[in-house]
């Protein structure tokens, strides 16, 4: 018995299909004789279009949608143009909107064209962000070919209400996996292929026109399976030499968010509670992806495991392999774990900074505070960790004092890799979409933009990611507009200066001194020279330390002038102060960190 996954555009082309990966590793454990062969059809799309192109694209949602839609519906491609050339607009790509639909529809035609579907017994498709579109186009094109082959969908884009509509309103669609999927599509299998009974939770579908089914089964932590790669390995392999690269190989720690209190994240759709891979799994996996000859890794967690983060990468800062490591990370962590992290290999990392006011980071329920996100950017640019974290404007019921809050702080974090700048947008099942009033919104409905990609009659039982609301957004686009228009500044500034002077804020260490560098944004350079019981003050506060914690420290000096002493660093610009919390901003002058 053979059975097929399909993961559609527009993941990263570079990597294979998680999703696809550890529900191939699953089955091969609990049904070894069942033969699984997961199909990146993404990847010949990447190659027809040119991987730059292609990269573009897949960092648009609507824009991506709207190509994929055309696919879907032919009828509609002049309404999909207009709201793909405005996500076009948004992110500076230059493209013609009926070559790339083309050349998409011939990529995707050809591919499944030349496979032997008269092989297989069912079709999984995964369906997660940014695939609906060309996941529909191809499970119609299945139905239309090969009508009795079993279609079924699942993926973090299928959970509860999704997942009904999807069924609901497609009817080339035959089930819909809900939440975690190994387990209930492990028995939705055994029932379609050896007469196994249905499975009792985690399935969607049709009971007499009505739509039945629903919960979910989860996996043990030691049951989480080791993905397996080996299909999209061949299919980089069929590529033309001058088209094939290194991929990067995807990992999961955990599943899950061992924090799940953030009030805008819909993240955890597909999961149910916080559960961790053991360690020495993970260290396996990697160990068997860099024997193969592999170093880059990407790790899809949610949120990193706290304490597994510190352990696995001082372990793997033993193995002597130049890893390039991607991870999730919160801002928890202190300097020298940092420094441990970039000695295993981790180089670039997505932080959940979100905001630069401690009272926005406490209405997101972030459950941190402004100096820790300081801190967060300061220890990956010292460690030479690329950093890539949001700045959430706009966000519902956020204050004037809070914006001015934010604006303040710019200034002090101007020497760190600039936050991208993203508008708040409404996802389904988040803390907001379950309890808008709370937020002071009056009403959601779903965004206009999908009055684009679907036809009216697919409309009204269909249940979108992302929606609209009523409330106070003009006020909040209005008070946003100076923090919006300073970071574009600061990353023009840091970009140019960063490239000519190194690093904007060094010190160097001089044994019983330290010499501090300071670039500032108009390109003018200040040297700062602090000796004796100063240098150790400011080596102290390298870490977050409380005044308590200070004055308990050095107590040969008067409380006065040492409280002078850190206002002093303050007003420079070379401390961050939160409240009786304070943090050195300075990081440490190293050769390559230029």
């Amino acid at each position: 018995m053979k059975i097929a996954f399909i993961s559609l555009p527009w993941p990263l082309f570079a990597r294979p299909s998680v999703q696809l990966g550890v529900l191939k590793g699953y089955l091969k454990k609990v049904w070894p004789e069942l033969q699984v062969k997961a199909m990146h059809p993404y990847l010949f799309v990447a190659r027809d279009l040119g991987y730059e192109l292609y990269h573009q694209i897949s960092q648009s949602g609507w824009l991506s949608e709207s190509i994929s839609f055309a696919l879907l519906f032919p009828e509609r491609e002049e309404s999909l143009k207009k709201l793909a050339l405005k996500g076009a607009r948004r992110w500076g790509v230059s493209f013609s909107f009926e070559e790339t639909v083309a050349l998409v529809r011939k990529s995707l035609e050809s591919y499944f064209s030349n496979q032997n579907w008269e092989d297989y017994r069912a079709v999984g498709i995964s369906v997660c962000l940014n695939q609906l579109g060309t996941s529909l186009w191809a499970a119609r094109w299945i139905k239309e070919n090969y009508p009795e082959l079993p279609v079924i969908f699942g993926g973090s884009t299928c959970a509860e209400d999704l997942g009904r509509g999807l069924l609901a309103t497609f009817p080339w669609v035959d089930f819909v996996i809900n939440r975690e999927g190994e387990r209930p599509l492990y028995l939705l299998l055994k029932h379609l292929l050896s007469d196994g009974p249905f499975p009792e939770k985690g399935v969607f579908f049709r009971n007499k026109g009505q739509i039945a089914g629903g919960g979910s089964l989860e996996l043990s932590p030691s049951e989480i399976p080791s993905p397996i790669y080996e299909d999209y390995l061949k299919e980089v392999l069929s590529l033309p030499s001058e088209k094939r690269f290194f991929p990067m190989i995807p990992l999961e720690a955990s599943r899950g968010c061992w924090w799940f209190k953030c009030q805008f994240c819909n993240l955890n759709l597909q999961w149910r509670g916080f559960r961790k891979k053991p360690l020495q799994q993970v260290l396996r996996e990697i160990e068997a992806h860099a024997a193969s000859g592999f170093l880059d890794f990407a790790f899809m967690d949610n949120s990193f495991p706290l304490k597994e983060a510190r352990d696995l990468f001082e372990i793997l800062s033993s193995h002597q392999r130049d890893y390039h490591i991607f991870a999730e990370l919160r801002a928890c962590y202190r300097r020298k774990d940092y420094q441990v992290f970039a000695r295993g290999g981790l180089k670039w990392v997505q932080i959940g900074i979100e905001a630069l006011s401690s009272s926005l980071l406490k209405r997101l329920r972030k459950g941190t505070r402004l100096i820790e996100n300081v801190a967060a950017m300061r220890h990956c640019e010292e460690a030479g960790i690329e950093l890539e974290a949001n700045l959430i404007l706009e966000f519902p019921g956020s204050t004037p004092e809070e914006v001015e809050e934010t604006l303040k702080t710019l200034p002090y974090v101007f020497p760190f890799r600039p936050l991208k700048c993203v508008p708040f947008w409404l996802g389904y099942g988040s803390p907001v979409f379950k309890d808008p009033k709370a937020f002071g919104i009056q009403k959601i409905y779903p965004h206009p933009y999908y009055r684009h990609l679907l036809p009216a009659k697919f409309l009204k039982g269909f249940v979108p990611l992302i929606w609209a609301y009523r409330g106070d957004r003009g006020f909040q686009q209005k008070i946003w507009r100076p923090v919006k228009e300073a970071v574009k500044n600061w990353e023009k500034k840091y970009r140019a200066l960063r490239k000519t002077h190194g690093p904007l804020l060094s010190y160097r260490e001089g044994g019983n001194f330290i010499l501090i560098r300071q670039v500032l944004p108009d390109g003018k350079i200040l040297h700062h020279r602090l000796k004796g019981i100063s240098r150790k003050i400011y080596l102290f506060l390298r870490d977050i330390r409380s005044w308590p914690e200070i004055i308990s420290r050095f107590p040969e000096l008067p409380a006065s002038q040492l409280r002078s002493f850190l206002e002093d660093l303050t007003r420079k610009r070379l401390l961050f102060g939160e409240e009786d919390r304070f943090l050195a901003l300075a990081i440490r002058y190293r050769r390559d960190s230029a």
